[in-house]
């Protein structure tokens, strides 16, 4: 199977600073992340300056606003080139959301081959035609239902770009509960729309991003903090640098115990054939020309001879030679 890539979403981790950014990039590197993502944006673009704070955000900022929060974290071109260049220092590839049209043409001076367009995008067919544009397009599903994803799909198959799409299954709540996880959309998803599929997780812990592995995720997206006590809208629903370097061991043994989809005996396993599996054996001395019956043969270890697998076929025959007890019969 194909490596699964881990994305550490830095977002507005960062609080705005430089040097938390280019932190959040050592860290993720260090986890062993393929990606670490940011998010793009210019704030008049976005929303209006009466625009409501999230549940989740009053909580964990002292903001009044949502304009003057994001406004507070936004970065600049400068800001995104320079972050790119210390990713590329750190062999670390970089990412990011766009959230208006001027931000993700500003990705495009950044000459980025992957875009991410948020759940609250999913359906905002101007931004997605601009981000076709890209090598592939990875889409949050975490407000949209089977038919809006239909739709949208629809839109890409027509512009004959499906191909470079991934679709990541997640539910948008900071931090989502386990009932609303809903894991097995996984496997719905890419079963309908055929498509490649991932995970953008916004639960507590690692368990769910390891779980997605397993089910078919060829992305797994998770928030990633220096610390989650800061002061910010993410920092409660992320994961630190420890319990992150954790979630990618986790994922990369889930890969290796996945294997192969046929079933096969191992070269490991198949030292232990013989030793472990069983043969068809004389109970009791048994002469020539005797019927083989469940009185005279039984089964036992180690295999190497006739299959217990023939053992109704084997009974009421005669047998061709004489045999001693605890003989293995030919």
């Amino acid at each position: 199977m194909k490596k699964i890539q881990i994305i550490a979403e830095a977002g507005v981790n960062h609080n705005g600073s430089i040097v938390n950014a280019k932190k959040l990039i050592d860290e993720a590197k260090k986890a062993g992340a393929d990606y670490i993502k940011f998010q793009t944006y210019k704030t008049e673009k976005l929303l209006n300056k009466k625009g409501l704070l999230a549940d989740y955000q009053k909580k964990n900022t002292k903001f009044k606003s949502s304009y003057n929060m994001l406004k507070k974290y936004e970065l600049s071109l400068v800001d995104f080139s320079n972050l790119k260049k210390y990713c590329l220092r750190k062999k670390i590839k970089f990412l990011s959301t766009p959230f208006d049209l001027d931000s993700i043409k500003m990705l495009k001076k950044l000459r980025l081959e992957t875009i991410k367009i948020s759940s609250g995008d999913f359906s905002n067919l101007q931004l997605i035609n601009e981000a076709l544009s890209f090598k592939k397009i990875i889409l949050s599903t975490g407000l949209s239902d089977h038919k809006e994803i239909e739709k949208v799909l629809h839109f890409i198959k027509k512009k004959k770009k499906i191909k470079r799409v991934c679709l990541l299954h997640c539910n948008t709540d900071y931090p989502t509960k386990p009932v609303d996880v809903n894991l097995l959309s996984i496997v719905y998803l890419k079963k309908k729309f055929n498509v490649n599929i991932g995970f953008s997780d916004h639960s507590e812990g690692i368990l769910a991003p390891v779980a997605a592995s397993a089910l078919g995720a060829m992305v797994i997206e998770k928030h990633i903090t220096l610390n989650k006590n800061m002061e910010g809208p993410d920092h409660k629903s992320s994961i630190e640098p420890l319990e992150f370097k954790k979630m990618v061991r986790d994922i990369r043994l889930t890969e290796k115990l996945l294997g192969k989809k046929e079933k096969i005996i191992t070269n490991s396993a198949a030292k232990n054939l013989i030793a472990s599996s069983k043969a068809i054996y004389a109970k009791k001395d048994i002469s020539k020309g005797e019927k083989f019956s469940k009185n005279n043969l039984i089964i036992q270890r180690p295999g190497g001879g006739i299959s217990p697998l023939k053992w109704f076929d084997i009974l009421s025959s005669k047998s061709k030679y004489h045999y001693k007890k605890g003989d293995k019969i030919k």
